[in-house]
């Protein structure tokens, strides 16, 4: 292999290694206690500068992911269990296995799993490209 190949897969090993790190620190930053992510699909929309994120969240008992808002809208399916979610302007409502919530763009809330054995969802995200997937409401 000659040295400007080497170079270059080097450059673009250690640009991959980077990219990678940094993703990982902005889910980490993200993700309490307790909570645990695991991203499933990213793809482009039709509609320029949008994208789709699905992401599977598991939520122990007694988890809570706290206030927080999505550039875009998000659409909740519940896998397992009951989770608790607290949407700005509407009352706490507890879903089961089976049932949705739809969260608009923009709308602070909040979710917690108040059963004694692990809950899931489904998070399908609408989002804006280049705009940070999850901001944390103090």
């Amino acid at each position: 292999m000659s040295k400007f190949w080497m170079k270059t897969a080097r450059a673009i090993a250690v640009t991959a290694l980077m990219f990678g790190g940094v993703v990982a620190l902005d889910t980490a930053q993200a993700q309490p206690a307790g909570i645990t992510r695991t991203d499933l699909q990213r793809h482009d929309l039709s509609v320029p500068g949008h994208e789709a994120f699905q992401v599977r969240v598991d939520f122990a008992p007694g988890a809570t992911f706290g206030k927080h808002t999505h550039p875009g809208e998000e659409i909740i399916y519940v896998l397992e269990g009951a989770l608790e979610y607290e949407v700005e302007g509407k009352p706490p409502v507890t879903l089961k296995a089976g049932e949705v919530q739809f969260i608009p763009a923009g709308t602070v809330h909040a979710a917690k799993n108040t059963g004694s054995v692990k809950a899931s969802e489904l998070a399908t995200y609408i989002l804006e490209k280049g705009k940070p997937a999850l901001t944390l409401v103090k």
